[in-house]
């Protein structure tokens, strides 16, 4: 069993787990109040002092050759069983569970729109990062650019101070290495599960509209999302699509389902869709 302390918390909503179920949305976010306050802010400091634009070019080229295993996406999501969010010492609970109880609670809402059920499901997979001996600060939280100056708006800012980055002087400058309105496309953004996940989907030919492999890719990437940064950096397809990833953050963080899923049940439905939206059974991972 692989323990990560994901330092961006998600709604609990297991019913034996009443006090975080309870919590009203903007408590979810609260790093102040939370227990694992020590871990979480442990966890950045890490992440933004080696997350570099060198660093996450060389985990590109490293984890985009796509040779670690051949795995169905039913076969991943089974390894997450494996993976425990240690940010919720009084749980416990596979982030598989968490996948499919995302995947129900948008089926419900937008039940017209089976890629949206099937980003749910998946948003999470790449962080089997974390069970390939990843550390977790390359494999969960808050997501950022890299290659230009480090927002305000990311939370702990004042963890940068040591980053590398900071101190060369075309990436400390406001556009550092980018063009304004370059599109995120042209942005590399900090490594960690989300892009990663995409990047499998892209190599895999993956049939999903932008909508869903905007919310995989960015839903991690709060400055922006959240925040209201990095505009500057946009083109007006990001604009466009920043509506869906908001839609997605409101089922990936305040998911408030009353009961555990009866994943087994559900499999056939979600296979349905894996192969609806990927023409290979075996990805390339």
């Amino acid at each position: 069993m692989r323990v990560i302390c994901d330092p961006s918390p998600l709604a609990r909503p297991e019913e034996y787990h009443k006090e975080q179920r309870d919590k009203m949305p903007e408590q979810f976010r609260n790093y102040d109040a939370n227990c694992q306050t020590d871990n979480v802010m442990r966890t950045y400091r890490e992440m933004h002092t080696n997350q570099t634009l060198e660093f996450v070019l060389k985990k590109k080229e490293k984890w985009c050759k796509f040779d670690r295993a051949k795995l169905t996406i039913m076969e991943a999501l089974d390894m997450l069983d494996d993976l425990v969010d240690e940010s919720d010492p009084d749980i416990d609970l596979p982030n598989s569970v968490h996948a499919f109880q995302t995947a129900e609670r948008i089926r419900e809402v937008h039940p017209n729109k089976p890629w949206f059920h099937l980003v749910g499901l998946i948003h999470d997979v790449g962080k089997l990062l974390a069970l390939w001996d990843e550390p977790q600060w390359c494999v969960v939280g808050d997501t950022f650019p890299v290659g230009c100056r480090f927002s305000e708006k990311c939370v702990f800012p004042e963890t940068f101070k040591d980053n590398a980055d900071c101190k060369n002087e075309t990436y400390s400058t406001h556009l550092g290495i980018y063009e304004e309105g370059c599109g995120l496309d042209n942005v590399h953004v900090s490594w960690g599960h989300d892009e990663y996940m995409y990047q499998v989907l892209i190599h895999n030919n993956t049939t999903l509209p932008d909508e869903g492999l905007y919310m995989i890719r960015y839903h991690s990437l709060y400055p922006w999302h959240s925040g209201g940064d990095y505009d500057f950096l946009c083109n007006n397809h990001d604009r466009k699509m920043l509506e869906w990833i908001r839609e997605f953050n409101k089922f990936d963080l305040y998911s408030k389902s009353d009961s555990l899923p009866d994943k087994e049940a559900l499999k056939p439905y979600y296979q349905s869709l894996i192969d609806q939206y990927l023409p290979s059974s075996v990805l390339s991972w």
